[in-house]
This record gives C-alpha cells, sequence and structure tokens, in this order.
C-alpha cells in the first residue's frame, strides 16, 4: 500500500500545533523559575526590598554578568 505524501500545509499546521505547546511548556516553566527564585529571596531575606530596586539590582547584575558582579560584591568593603 503506497503511503500519501505529507502536504506543505499539513506540515505547516503541525508546526503551528508545536510551536503553540512549546510556547505554553515555556509560560509553564518561567512561572516555576520564578517561584523557585521566589522562595530563594525569602531565604536570604530580600523580600523587603522594593521591586524597582530588585529589578535594577538584577538588571545591572545581569549587564555586568553574574560572576563580576559576584566578584565586586565580594571585594567591597563592609560598612559598620
Amino acid at each position: 500500500m503506497a503511503r500519501s505524501k505529507v502536504s506543505a500545509r499539513d506540515a505547516l499546521l503541525k508546526v503551528q500545533r508545536q510551536r503553540e505547546e512549546l510556547a505554553a511548556e515555556e509560560a509553564k516553566l518561567r512561572e516555576d523559575a520564578a517561584t523557585e527564585l521566589g522562595k530563594v529571596l525569602l531565604e536570604c531575606g530580600a523580600e523587603v526590598l522594593e521591586p524597582a530596586q530588585m529589578r535594577q539590582l538584577m538588571r545591572q547584575s545581569m549587564a555586568l554578568g553574574i560572576e563580576e558582579s559576584l566578584k565586586r560584591l565580594a571585594s567591597t568593603p563592609k560598612s559598620t
């Protein structure tokens, strides 16, 4: 029995479905990651930071790179 050839339209529809499924999975994983990060923030006491401060801290850390940010923070003299 001969197999019917998959049409380009059918293949396109399949790819679109897969893209939608991946987008839904990504959204769920982003939520899960945010929940995990929220737990870390609670563990270290960062919940007292204002959201704008946290956003600024994260943006600047990402711009510098995590390793460089950690290095700079570790070398900063502690105030008393």
